[in-house]
This record gives C-alpha cells, sequence and structure tokens, in this order.
C-alpha cells in the first residue's frame, strides 16, 4: 500500500488531518516532511502534526539535501562555521577575552554561560550582522538545525536578561523570520 501524502496549502492548513493520517498507515508511523522559510509555517504545522509520526522540518531544499546526505557522498553537511581566532573583542565599553573567557561591561565581569558566551561572541563578529538561526545553531551548538528555534530563543533570553541586568548598552535585537543581531543600545 502507498502511503498517504499530507498535501499543504498555501494558508498552511492541512487538506487531510493527522486521524486520516494514523487510519490510512494501519498504525505505522509515517514521514512527514515540511520544507519552508516561514518559521511560523513550521510552528503550527509541528504543533498539529505533534504525535503523529516523524516530522523532519527545514527552512530551505539546500538543508533538507544536506541533512539526507549518506555518508560518504558528496553532499556532506558542511561544517559549522569556526570560532575567530582568539583575542578581545570590544563592542563599544563591552569586551569578550576569548581566551580569558570573560566578558566585562566597562570593566566589570559579567557573569555568562560558555553557551552564552559563543553567542554573544558569534553576534559581535561583526557587529550589526544578521545571524540566521541556522547559521548560529551550527555554531553554537555544532549541529545541524532542524527547524526547532526554541532552544535559542530560551538562550537568546537568557542572554539579553543577563546584559540588562549588567547594565549593557548592546543589546540582541531579532530579525523577525530571520535571526538576531546585536546592536547599541544607548
Amino acid at each position: 500500500m502507498a502511503a498517504p501524502v499530507l498535501r499543504l496549502v498555501e494558508a498552511g492548513r492541512t487538506q487531510r488531518r493527522r486521524t486520516d493520517l494514523g487510519q490510512a498507515l494501519d498504525g505505522e508511523l509515517p514521514l512527514v516532511v515540511c520544507v519552508t522559510p516561514d518559521a511560523g509555517l513550521r510552528l503550527r504545522l509541528a504543533r498539529e502534526l505533534d504525535g503523529t509520526g516523524v516530522v523532519l522540518m527545514c527552512p530551505d531544499l539546500d538543508t533538507l539535501r544536506s541533512l539526507l546526505a549518506l555518508p560518504g557522498s558528496q553532499q556532506a553537511v558542511p561544517p559549522p562555521p569556526q570560532m575567530p581566532e582568539p583575542g578581545v573583542v570590544a563592542v563599544g565599553e563591552l569586551t569578550m577575552d576569548r581566551r580569558a573567557a570573560q566578558v566585562t561591561w566597562r570593566g566589570s565581569p559579567v557573569e555568562l554561560t560558555r553557551l552564552e558566551r559563543e553567542l554573544l561572541d558569534s553576534l559581535a563578529t561583526p557587529v550589526g550582522r544578521v545571524w540566521s538561526y541556522e547559521r548560529l545553531y551550527r555554531r553554537v551548538w555544532r549541529s545541524a538545525y532542524l527547524g526547532d528555534a526554541s532552544v535559542l530563543h530560551s538562550a537568546i533570553k537568557r542572554l539579553r536578561r543577563k546584559l540588562r541586568e549588567a547594565g549593557v548598552a548592546v543589546g540582541v535585537e531579532t530579525v523577525r523570520g530571520v535571526g538576531y543581531r546585536l546592536r547599541q543600545t544607548a
């Protein structure tokens, strides 16, 4: 028996509901692949398809191809972007010493976790550059981004809170549907 196809219309509504999928497959676990740059649509589909089976979501076909590439094939997953050379990076009066793994604001230490320091370091090189969810995820978590940005959003939220509590006049700005960038706040 051929597996049913989950068809999508432009508005993001499914023509066949998940109960239909489970019944049509006689209890077998379906694989649903969603490729769309619209993070909101991916999130809505993830909620709707929760518990249906294996759901693979990608922002574009290149990401899907890299995730599905066989070991040894010519379409290998690109390596994560490399961290810049050790040294000191300054954004205004915010200083990041990579060798000492320390962040300071006007000479006072800002307590950040390794993950938060790597996020901040990524966003600071160069300042103002928009970092996509995919690129930040590959650089900081060193793995492929599978479309679930909740881990990234949580880490950014914690980083923003710590920068705000320290009085840092540098903030993390959201570029809706794309990613994040660092900006001067005052």
